[in-house]
């Protein structure tokens, strides 16, 4: 299996003032294609070259020492930026209600709980990294990570994910990463994050 860059489903000015359109094209077209790159070049000729993305990031911990810190950084790198595209959304686009508000306010309290708790996450992650939404046993939290590992490899179903690498936020943020989180709830894509909660909850 030789991965690709995935299309994005909307403009890459349509996250704007947000999320602005240079840094989405360099985001997309530079480093999610560097990642592709590097994780097929490290695959070709394994026996891992047929795996899809998640069951690699699944099973890193027993891939061969030669190949994980490929995995990791790249395989965690295109499954990351994957979830990531599909979270977003041109701006009003979605709402969030339902099942996953119901589940949200139950965990954390209220919306506002959450949110708080998801971008202290994102601020307080030293250097590159994620601040995540995820599922396990059935139940939501807030965790974090560092460069490209994913709660995937932990058994957790991200729901969510806000990329905190400069990349994704300097060109308009500079260092302020805590401006670029707030800002991002107004991109979300809840239908989308809805969708992978309902997938998960099925098993």
């Amino acid at each position: 299996m030789s991965f690709s860059l995935p299309e994005l489903k909307y403009a890459y000015n349509a996250l704007e003032p947000y999320i602005d359109e240079t840094t989405m094209r360099i985001h997309h077209t530079k480093h999610h294609q560097a990642y592709i790159d590097n994780l097929n070049k490290a695959l070709e000729g394994t026996e891992h070259a047929g795996w899809d993305i998640k069951r690699l990031i699944r099973n890193l911990p027993d891939l061969p020492e030669n190949l994980r810190t490929a995995v990791r950084n790249n395989g965690g790198g295109h499954y990351n930026h994957n979830l990531f595209w599909e979270n977003l959304g041109p701006v009003g686009s979605s709402k969030l209600d339902g099942k996953l508000l119901d589940l949200i306010n139950e965990t954390f309290g209220s919306f506002e709980q959450f949110q708080e708790l998801f971008e202290n996450a994102g601020k307080t992650q030293f250097g590159s990294g994620w601040a995540w939404l995820t599922l396990a046993d059935g139940k939501l939290s807030v965790e974090k990570t560092a460069n490209q590992d994913s709660p995937l490899t932990n058994g957790h179903v991200p729901l969510l994910g806000a990329d905190v690498w400069e990349h994704a936020y300097y060109l308009k943020y500079q260092n302020r990463r805590p401006e670029y989180l707030k800002n991002f709830w107004k991109v979300v894509n809840w239908q989308e994050v809805t969708r992978r909660l309902e997938s998960a909850m099925q098993g």
